[in-house]
């Protein structure tokens, strides 16, 4: 079964595509039931059809393939509630050989255009540090912002918040007149207050009408308001608020993001808005403040959480988690491109960033190429010169009354919409059968986590199919109101056939139990969520390796199940579960990035790609291993985050020596060429950019190589095999595998 072509059909990638007919035999699977999916997932030759989609009466569901037509009565019966729905008018000419685009068995992906009053173009409130360690810096911020505009459509409507010690909204409506607005970074917001004093609310505390409020002097289109957004970024100084030696610079950035929301919420309620922050250094005055202005305060680590002492950090966390419901409620977005060396206060952003689909950019400087390129990267366009983003969508999802709906992870909130498909328990975010997720791309894929409820005492009859339905509206960014309808159907299968193993995914299956994994990190520690997982692989591998009671060797895993212990096995030492040496702010960074990007890519993170080039062939894939290590070879390694180009000893001294500068070596010119060029195309292709790193071996920075291989050669078992010797206390694969083999089998 290539799982890779059924996802290009419609987005959707099943960890198990035949399920087992009762909540009995679910349990013992072990691996949930889960659907990844990419709501607006480029899809070849789906049809985009310009009207509304017809709905059943009962469930609100959306007319598909599935459903049973009666072509003589002009009434359809619905699969999810079973309940008759008319046709409307448009639809009396309906024939079996003239089928409207939903009926068509092939399209079961398919988008509507929903019809609207006006056009919402796309709009964004940029929010800039002014307390950057340095002039240069803050220079290079500021011409970071101009190239922002030149990249933005002509309609699009833009804003400008500055924060330091206090808060400035500029006006963009006159040339002549720089007026701002100011407030105070110390002290947590009041959202009527704000859009009373910018004039956003009349004197009875009531939101303005569209044409005499102030949306035309803070929010404009950039047509209008270019030179005036220019002038002020030149005009803007670094924060007035002398800096004493020995301490940080009082930096308001909770404040700003409480007083954008404000804005946003009094000019652009309901019509999706990127808040993108611009930071330099952590928040150090009012709310969110993440740690103080004594440089001999050091901020939070992961050991601080282990300890307890969090008392600021929770205090930070409550406040984004208020401001994450009104983001949500209103459809807006918190983005944060933090460059500096030290952390910004990521982590308590998370729950705000997380909850609106937000990106999250770490690079140390504003004119650092990560930082550059993946800013140009988020305002890339597509063929029709659309910006490719979009904003303020809906996820519904509709189901067979034999399954239930329990939870989601992804980068969405819930609606908390109880209805007929809810589960009992939860998993993620439960509790509802709709989520919103107010920013998504091409490649924003959440996963959906159902639960069997149908008892094993009726039992269905084999070759019937179970459905589940996927419906998102979101916000173009031509301005069109879009909605896309993704109907899927799989077998229920018997739990003792083939059916069954032959429908495992388990690359789908690794990346669920990954986000299930981070999910559970956040909120237990990390030494029950490694017990958890490994319990799990245990019961798995009881379940469906083929083996001898007692005999460890005897066990055998098919083709479908052979790679999933090892991707286990990676997933335990990834930075996802492992904090040591990472920075509560990069925790929260990768997670996020783990919970929101494609199946490929998550797998990349968990199990990074090796490829080995020499010359003796083209370039060839490789084990992830110590052994894979040579003197001879080139190692091009990309773990998703970062893309390193390892040179063995024996090709860094030829290279030091300059050979590939002379004619007679082109050969080895032309290999120490090709990793780096296989490398640009990996980093063109993503969003945040990786960073890039050459490194010779036994050099320093080769650590970050050997940190990610299986150590099958350590300080304590050099005389097994070659390759690089890793000198840590790790388990290796081997090892590891040996061990889940004695306590899958034993009795």
């Amino acid at each position: 079964m290539d799982f890779h072509e059924l996802e290009s059909r419609d987005g959707l990638r099943f960890v198990w595509n035949a399920w087992p007919s009762s909540r009995l035999e679910a349990a013992r699977c072990v691996v949930p039931f889960a659907v990844n999916t990419t709501p607006i997932k480029d899809v070849e030759q789906m049809p985009l059809v310009p009207y509304a989609p017809v709905l059943c009466k009962q469930c609100q569901s959306v007319l598909n393939p599935y459903a049973q037509v009666d072509f003589a009565s002009k009434t359809w019966l619905c699969p999810f509630c079973h309940a008759r729905s008319g046709f409307p008018p448009q639809y009396a000419g309906m024939s079996e050989n003239n089928l409207p685009a939903e009926l068509f068995p092939s399209y079961t992906c398919i988008e509507y255009t929903l019809p609207q009053q006006a056009d919402k173009p796309p709009s964004f409130l940029f929010v800039v540090d002014l307390c950057c360690p340095t002039e240069e810096e803050f220079q290079n911020m500021k011409d970071a912002m101009k190239q922002v505009l030149s990249l933005l459509p002509e309609n699009a409507v833009v804003g400008l918040i500055s924060f330091g010690t206090m808060v400035h909204v500029h006006e963009l409506s006159s040339p002549d007149i720089m007026r701002s607005y100011v407030f105070q970074g110390s002290v947590e917001p009041a959202f009527n207050e704000i859009q009373t004093q910018l004039g956003l609310l009349g004197l009875q505390g009531r939101q303005r009408q569209p044409e005499t409020m102030g949306s035309n002097r803070f929010m404009m289109p950039i047509s209008e308001c270019e030179f005036v957004f220019e002038s002020i970024m030149d005009e803007l100084q670094a924060d007035a608020f002398p800096v004493s030696q020995g301490a940080r610079p009082r930096r308001s950035t909770g404040a700003a993001v409480g007083v954008a929301t404000a804005l946003l919420e009094g000019t652009l309620q309901g019509i999706g808005t990127r808040i993108m922050v611009f930071t330099a250094g952590p928040c150090t005055n009012g709310p969110g403040r993440c740690v103080g202005t004594d440089l001999s305060e050091p901020i939070r680590t992961h050991q601080d959480f282990e300890k307890g002492s969090m008392k600021v950090f929770r205090n930070a966390v409550k406040y984004y988690s208020n401001i994450a419901q009104k983001l949500v409620h209103n459809s807006h977005v918190l983005d944060v491109f933090a460059c500096s060396l030290d952390q910004v206060g990521l982590a308590e952003m998370k729950v705000c960033i997380d909850a609106t689909g937000g990106v999250i950019v770490l690079a140390e400087t504003f004119d650092h190429d990560i930082f550059r390129k993946s800013l140009q990267r988020i305002f890339e366009r597509d063929e029709h010169d659309h910006l490719k983003m979009a904003f303020g969508a809906t996820l519904e999802v509709a189901c067979s009354k034999e399954v239930r709906v329990s939870g989601a992870i992804g980068p969405c909130a819930s609606l908390n919409k109880r209805n007929q498909y809810v589960a009992e328990t939860e998993t993620g975010l439960g509790g509802t059968s709709a989520w919103k997720i107010c920013s998504l791309d091409k490649n924003t894929t959440l996963s959906i986590i159902f639960e069997v409820v149908n008892q094993h005492n009726n039992p269905i009859p084999a070759g019937q199919f179970l459905v589940l339905q996927f419906i998102t509206k979101y916000q173009h960014s031509s301005g069109q109101s879009r909605c896309r309808v993704v109907t899927a159907a799989r077998r229920w299968a018997d739990a003792a056939s083939q059916d069954l193993t032959l429908g495992f995914d388990q690359e789908a299956a690794a990346v669920v139990m990954a986000r299930l994994a981070a999910f559970k990190a956040e909120h237990e520690e990390s030494f029950d969520v490694l017990r958890w997982l490994d319990r799990s692989l245990i019961r798995f591998v009881s379940k469906f390796g083929e083996y001898i009671k007692d005999d460890p060797s005897s066990l055998r895993l098919a083709e479908q199940f052979s790679l999933y212990p090892q991707f286990m096995f990676h997933l335990r030492r990834s930075q996802f579960l492992q904090v040591f040496n990472n920075t509560p702010d990069e925790t929260s960074f990768f997670r996020l990035m783990l919970n929101r990007e494609t199946v490929l890519s998550c797998l990349v993170m968990i199990q990074p790609t090796l490829l080995a080039y020499g010359l003796d062939g083209p370039p060839q894939p490789v084990l992830l291993d110590a052994s894979s290590v040579s003197p001879d070879k080139i190692l091009l390694l990309d773990t998703y985050f970062m893309v390193v180009v390892h040179y063995g000893k024996t090709v860094a001294e030829w290279r030091k020596a300059g050979y590939h500068l002379q004619e007679e070596y082109v050969t080895f010119k032309e290999l120490l060429e090709a990793p780096l060029a296989d490398a640009d195309g990996l980093i063109c292709e993503r969003s945040p950019v990786p960073k890039l790193l050459e490194c010779d071996q036994h050099g320093s920075q080769a650590r970050f190589l050997l940190a990610k291989l299986n150590p099958s050669v350590t300080h304590t078992n050099q005389g097994y095999g070659g390759g690089e010797v890793i000198f840590t206390d790790d388990v290796s694969l081997q090892v590891f595998m040996e061990h889940l083999a004695k306590l899958s089998t034993q009795s």
